[in-house]
């Protein structure tokens, strides 16, 4: 059975479900000279996300219309947004359900200088409260990495490491984090919360990554750390600091960095 048919209207009315509940997903997709890299991996994770939410999936053509067409710099960034759609009273769904699909696309250009010469990143205060049902879909419902945002303003800092309600690190801020450890390298198990990437997907479908619980306690000790995502690329982590501020650790950038080739190949940075 096909699903409804998609709104094309880029203007959300005041009733859209997405604008009033954060009922819905999005992907941010990088496109190389107007195609989509990790295409598989963001359509993949939107129809988890919609058999989730029990948001109809749109049909393929649908999806491909967001990005097809004469592309307006060799990188750009295309955002899609999937809400339920509009009606419903209070919080029960419409029936029928009509999914509204959103998309934008712009140029884009990575930060070369972070890939070779690391970043920093602090510890968050926040706790990311845990929800097994929607761990690691992409949902619009961001307020927790909103909020994990404010907490700093210094534009040194790259990124804010968050942990669980269990002191277990989860992710950063917009990008999901990388360690090595007896030189295996290791993301956090995202069954609990978090967003579950789309170049931590292809690195752990090519053997480069195992999946592994790391408390709060523990993360000063890695050997190696990386913060990455399927648009940015992989940005080594040169210092750590709490969330006062302070030192924690700080790690050489070690070359040559095999994850960092790996997930650029298949960006196609490299």
């Amino acid at each position: 059975m096909l699903p409804p048919p998609l709104s094309s209207d880029h203007q959300v009315p005041f009733d859209d479900r997405g604008l009033a509940y954060g009922d819905g997903l999005f992907e941010t997709v990088l496109l190389r000279a107007g195609v989509p890299v990790l295409w598989r991996y963001h359509v993949e994770r939107l129809a988890k996300g919609c058999q989730c939410l029990g948001i109809p999936l749109p049909c393929q053509s649908a999806l491909n219309a967001t990005w097809q067409g004469k592309p307006s710099a060799e990188l750009e960034v295309l955002k899609l947004i999937l809400t339920r759609g509009s009606g419903g009273r209070g919080y029960a769904q419409p029936e029928p359900v009509t999914p509204r699909l959103l998309s934008r696309r712009a140029p884009f250009q990575p930060s070369v200088q972070r890939w070779q010469q690391g970043v920093t990143v602090r510890l968050c205060n926040l706790r990311l409260s845990r929800q097994p049902r929607l761990a690691g879909v992409k949902h619009l419902n961001r307020l927790e990495n909103v909020l994990a945002r404010q907490e700093w303003s210094d534009a040194t800092i790259a990124e804010g490491v968050l942990t669980d309600s269990e002191g277990l690190v989860v992710e950063a801020t917009s990008m999901n984090i990388f360690w090595q450890q007896a030189r295996e390298v290791f993301t956090p198990r995202l069954d609990q919360c978090g967003v579950a990437g789309t170049l931590r997907a292809g690195l752990i479908d090519k053997g480069a990554v195992a999946q592994a619980s790391l408390p709060l306690d523990q993360f000063p000790d890695v050997e190696r750390l990386w913060v990455a995502n399927s648009v940015q690329g992989v940005w080594p982590v040169t210092t750590l600091l709490a969330a006062d501020g302070s030192l924690l650790k700080r790690w050489p950038v070690n070359e040559p960095d095999p994850i960092q080739r790996l997930a650029h190949q298949l960006l196609g940075y490299a």
